[in-house]
């Protein structure tokens, strides 16, 4: 087990570029997999998440070609098209991903071929159900392990379009079963009661399917369709970016600029609960859906996150917690409860970490109450084997005083291998 170690009080200052956006990148793959033809992507996350798909459009027949110049990658050259898919020769391993494990049951259910999708152990318990009941209503045949958990063996073919309303507000979930709409008979729509992101929907539009989405971004609907390859330069994540303009925040004299991130809809909501709480953060455009965020540090006051934010941010929840851990009054965060099923309970780890370094933290069922206002102190605290968890306690310490210790550091692989040599970039 690796760790890090993050002294308190040294103000973090300058500009910093984080990964490409990693809900982005996984799409980008998987609908280039698709597309007939050569697709140019540029910019993809370097995490392992995104790796584990990459490996995945692989095995599925897709062809990929890495340009690199200064010992550095600068685009992904993909040979798609449904001629060149095929049953992969083994199990696909997506590792810690759920985003790819998820994805890629809608992907596959299309295809008269065997699929058999298995993950590392934190995967293995994340629950499976929400994607395998609507591919079976589609005419897949899924199976799974008891409690409808992975690994599961995808029968694809022979797909009927349903109109399916999702039991809870994800994303990946509405994602899943568009792809499969993208190769069954009729429509296939997806009504959502929460807004959630769009990336999906976008870029199938992108590609030239038959996508359309109606009452408010509320309502989705797709038909059969070939995909056109595309190009595509992958703005860099909203949900890494937060753990840097968190830490400039709750930092005495930190200045920091986060540079061309993703700000289309549903990506920015921990902007908004920041400067809810008072926080400095401006939003610099630089096109329709990139911009540069400025943090600058300043006190910051309690907040309270309601259950229609939460679709919107609920990655950036854990990082939220520093934030409100270093603020004035009782932060709470409602209607959470997704977090229980993430890479761990991050309401419990989250509680139980901050507890450890002096904040008065309170789990809730379906989410967090943090007490605010006594300055953070040093600790030695886990990741439990959770990226965001991890990244989330280095910013704490950041912010608090003394030198805090992270064990499990080496999660932060996932989706953000980088994240100490940037952090050195800003002291």
């Amino acid at each position: 087990m690796t760790a890090l170690e993050v002294s308190g009080g040294q103000p973090l200052c300058g500009r910093v570029r984080v990964p490409g956006d990693k809900s982005i990148s996984h799409r980008a793959l998987i609908l280039a997999a698709r597309a007939g033809g050569v697709s140019v992507l540029r910019g993809l996350s370097q995490g392992d998440d995104v790796a584990r798909t990459a490996a995945a459009v692989r095995s599925l027949g897709a062809g990929m070609e890495h340009v690199v110049q200064d010992n550095a990658e600068i685009e992904t050259r993909l040979s798609g098209g449904v001629d060149r898919l095929h049953q992969p020769e083994a199990p696909i391993d997506v590792g810690n991903s759920g985003t790819t494990i998820r994805l890629l049951s809608g992907f596959c259910a299309p295809f008269p071929w065997l699929t058999v999708l298995m993950g590392d152990e934190s995967v293995s318990r994340r629950p499976m159900d929400r994607v395998v009941q609507p591919l079976r209503q589609m005419g897949a045949h899924v199976d799974c392990r008891p409690g409808c958990v992975a690994p599961l063996t995808v029968h694809g073919g022979s797909l009927r379009g349903i109109e399916y309303h999702p039991p809870v507000a994800s994303a990946q979930l509405k994602s899943a079963v568009l792809l499969a709409g993208l190769g069954a008979e009729g429509d296939t729509v997806v009504y959502e009661r929460e807004r959630t992101r769009s990336h999906t929907e976008e870029m199938l539009a992108a590609c030239g399917a038959d996508v359309k989405v109606s009452a408010g971004g509320l309502v989705t609907r797709v038909r059969a369709s070939e995909l056109r390859p595309f190009e595509l330069d992958v703005p860099c994540d909203p949900s890494q970016a937060a753990f840097w303009v968190v830490a400039a925040c709750i930092t005495p004299g930190s200045d920091v600029v986060v540079e061309r991130v993703y700000v289309g809809p549903k990506r920015t909501g921990f902007v908004d609960v920041l400067r809810r709480m008072g926080a400095q953060v401006d939003i610099e455009p630089l096109d329709a859906t990139t911009a540069n965020i400025h943090a600058r540090y300043g006190p910051l006051h309690a907040t309270e996150v309601g259950a229609e934010e939460v679709p919107g941010l609920i990655d950036e929840i854990p990082v939220l917690a520093v934030a409100a851990a270093m603020a004035d009054g009782v932060t709470t965060f409602c209607g959470a409860g997704e977090l229980r099923v993430k890479e761990t309970d991050r309401i419990t780890t989250m509680s139980t970490e901050l507890t450890s370094v002096g904040v008065h933290a309170a789990p809730m069922a379906d989410g967090l109450v943090v007490h605010g206002g006594p300055p953070l102190h040093a600790g030695h605290v886990s990741s439990h084997g959770d990226h965001r968890v991890a990244m989330a306690l280095a910013v704490a310490g950041l912010g608090g005083s003394g030198t805090t210790r992270i064990d499990g550091w080496e999660a932060v692989a996932t989706s953000y291998p980088g994240f100490e040599r940037d952090l050195q970039s800003l002291l």
